[in-house]
């Protein structure tokens, strides 16, 4: 008598867990982080109107059935002047490079601009063939359907697309099918991250991006983008709050008047705005208090630099 095996117990319909870094590349304010946080469900990504937001590749994380979506939010990609656009851009490259899937957003209504010609044109040069690339139509609310069919074919006919999505990262449109398609994409193995976890960035930087955004929203034409926040101090108390120290940098003594306003009364506002965000993201009492500072030279230390999560070495390129 030989014994049989126990096909009872030995499951089969078990889907195997899959897991990678999808990049999302585009144009500054492309939808990137607003797809971003639509796919995590939570917001992890700063998001505003102004262009060049993003500064640093923030990872959100999504759980698809059992695969882990990892995404890597880029900075838009732009002809860099400064440093500091040096760097950005390098940075979105190289979260492209090292990603598993890479998914190209163009917006609808502006079709291919410059810009997106630009990065077409590199793709070709700083993506691996072996890399699986798709690309994800973005705003299609704001367009003709007719339109949207000549883009895609015209986009399609530059690269070499796996796929094409039409979505709205905003409203939602599309979206779901894009996140399921990722998720039977990635590569067969182990999470990469705790399934309650939704991003790798450091809370401290996280928050920081929070009132960074707060000061975009405020200030809007009022102050360009030399300024930056970082979190000095946290403290976590016995009560179970946090009290959280930020210090903003501006580059100049007139940038620090627009941002306290007449009696104090814009950075009363910027703090109470990220403060009840960052409560919200927490999900528990936050204590939080900003100062400015001027320092002129921020731009070129290295230290606000890795702060960001940036490589200095990267603005010299």
């Amino acid at each position: 008598m030989t014994d049989t095996p126990d096909t009872a117990t030995t499951p089969t319909d078990t889907p195997p867990t899959r897991a990678g870094f999808i990049a999302l590349i585009g144009e500054p304010n492309a939808g990137k982080s607003t797809l971003t946080n639509r796919m995590v469900g939570a917001k992890v990504s700063i998001v505003t109107h102004k262009v060049q937001t993003t500064r640093t590749r923030i990872r959100g994380v999504a759980m698809e059935g059992a695969a882990q979506l990892v995404f890597v939010d880029t900075p838009g990609l732009f002809r860099p002047r400064r440093r500091l656009d040096r760097a950005m851009v390098a940075a979105a490259w190289g979260g492209a490079a090292d990603a598993d899937i890479v998914v190209l957003l163009v917006e609808a209504h502006r079709g291919v601009t410059d810009g997106t010609q630009a990065i077409l044109d590199a793709l070709k040069e700083r993506i691996s063939p072996n890399q699986t690339v798709a690309l994800a139509i973005n705003k299609i609310d704001r367009v003709k359907a007719e339109t949207l069919l000549a883009l895609s074919e015209k986009l399609n006919a530059a690269y070499p697309f796996v796929k094409t999505f039409m979505i709205s990262a905003e409203r939602g449109h599309g979206v779901d099918d894009l996140r399921h398609w990722l998720a039977e994409t990635l590569p067969e193995g182990p999470w990469l991250y705790p399934e309650d976890q939704i991003a790798d960035l450091p809370l401290r930087m996280i928050a920081a991006e929070m009132t960074r955004e707060k000061l975009t929203l405020r200030l809007h034409e009022e102050l360009p983008y030399q300024l930056t926040v970082e979190t000095e101090m946290w403290q976590e108390r016995k009560d179970g709050s946090v009290r959280i120290d930020q210090i903003i940098y501006v580059i100049r003594d007139g940038h620090k008047g627009i941002v306290l306003g007449n009696k104090g009364e814009t950075i009363k506002s910027i703090s109470q705005a990220a403060r009840v965000e960052i409560t919200e993201f927490l999900g528990r009492p936050v204590h939080l208090f900003l100062q400015v500072k001027v320092r002129e030279n921020w731009l070129e230390e290295a230290a606000r630099y890795s702060e960001m999560g940036l490589d200095f070495r990267d603005g010299n390129t």
